[in-house]
């Protein structure tokens, strides 16, 4: 277990917005839920993060297919959103939290190195990571996303987080993304993608 402060956020669309979590040692320290990217990114570096988990794409992808990450993902049972190319994404309403994602890593930008497969893994850093395969990755199998409430608060209660004040299944989501942050910083995660069009890291158990 790392001592560092850990950042996860669940990114959504313009209502929803970002819920973000900060962990050390597995302790909840602070919770934070916003509509604007560049606020989420100063809280981050006012929380002094080390290392920031995010559930949004790093970058369109650049074929217009979906991503190499997001197919490694499917041959191993995970089924992620496609990304799609940027003239797409920027066009269309469904796509909206991943142009808030985006916006994101380009507002963290300026303090947080994003994970490239090549670099070290010195802080800080932040990183593209995805709720369901953290979920199954922690519990070594395979989960159906339809319990997904049910089975993420059980694998943050069995890591030894506090879920009590995790009101929502955003929150439980960016606690896990603060989680896997700890794995990828002990070096027990695995990257599913490749430089050009965005790495998703994953615990490995």
């Amino acid at each position: 277990m790392t001592s560092a402060i850990l950042a996860g956020i669940d990114v959504g669309g313009e209502k929803k917005g970002f819920h973000a979590v900060i962990l050390r040692n597995r302790r909840l320290i602070a919770t934070l839920t916003s509509c604007s990217a560049e606020n989420v990114a100063g809280w981050c570096i006012e929380q002094g993060a080390g290392a920031v988990g995010i559930d949004a794409p790093c970058c369109w992808s650049i074929s217009g297919r979906s991503r190499p990450c997001e197919r490694e993902l499917a041959r191993h049972g995970i089924s992620a959103f496609s990304t799609p190319a940027q003239v797409i994404g920027e066009a269309r309403p469904f796509y909206r939290w991943m142009v808030n994602g985006l916006a994101l890593y380009t507002h963290l930008a300026r303090r947080y190195r994003l994970y490239d497969g090549r670099s070290s893994l010195a802080q800080p850093f932040c990183f593209e990571t995805f709720p369901q395969a953290i979920a199954c990755a922690l519990a070594g199998k395979r989960l159906s996303a339809y319990d997904k409430r049910m089975d993420r608060r059980r694998i943050l209660e069995q890591a030894g987080v506090a879920v009590q004040a995790l009101a929502s299944i955003d929150q439980l989501d960016a606690a896990l993304c603060a989680l896997s942050a700890e794995h990828v910083l002990g070096g027990r995660f695995h990257g599913y993608g490749d430089a050009a069009e965005g790495f998703i890291l994953v615990p490995r158990r």
